[in-house]
């Protein structure tokens, strides 16, 4: 899984795409069980080719290839997309695929508007300072998991996975909600004081 949409403060967006860009160029893309690597294989051809459909349709359609958009056999190469708008195809849809889509906001009511705009609510991951302020911001955005200072891909098999919106099927998976009322509504949550660091 991936993060499929980045939005990112307007102060600090030309800054973000040009660092997320350079970590994305140098992320190691390969077989795992030969080697270590970031980023293994792409499950199939046809999800391939419907992420790099997504990703030329957004370029012509006016975003910036800040960084991959190439696929070697199933490697697809990690992508960052920038100049982006809520109609740009690798932002309206769900890539499932190692491509960042990154739009700007200038406050956090357009970036609660920016989120919700959107008919899928799997996963959703806030990074800041400010904890508190970040949980009231989650509290805004129907999304299916919630993750404070983390990334959006996160799962333990013991707790509720499942989206919201065109992302879910109405229910969840995984420990005790699996056997819960299909009508219940779950959120996961995980917080933590300070943004995570990770390997790559």
């Amino acid at each position: 899984m991936t993060t499929g949409r980045h939005l990112v403060h307007k102060s600090v967006l030309a800054q973000y795409v040009e660092r997320l860009a350079e970590k994305a160029d140098h992320l190691p893309v390969g077989d795992p069980a030969t080697r270590q690597v970031a980023l293994g294989p792409i499950i199939d051809e046809r999800q391939r080719d419907k992420i790099h459909a997504l990703v030329t349709s957004s370029v012509a359609a006016g975003a910036r290839l800040a960084a991959g958009g190439t696929y070697e056999d199933l490697f697809y190469r990690p992508t960052v997309l920038a100049d982006v708008t809520p109609t740009t195809p690798a932002y309206a849809q769900e890539v499932f695929g190692p491509v960042a889509p990154v739009i700007g906001f200038a406050d956090l009511d357009e970036a609660v508007e920016l989120a919700r705009g959107t008919e899928y609510g799997l996963s959703l991951g806030i990074l800041g300072a400010d904890v508190a302020r970040a949980l009231a911001l989650a509290d805004r955005i129907p999304s299916g998991i919630v993750h404070i200072n983390d990334q959006t891909v996160g799962d333990e098999a013991v707790a509720p996975f499942g989206g919201v919106g065109a992302s879910g099927t109405g229910s969840r998976f995984g420990g005790p909600a699996a056997n819960i009322e299909a009508f219940t509504e779950t959120q996961w949550l995980t917080l933590q004081g300070a943004i995570a660091q990770y390997p790559f």
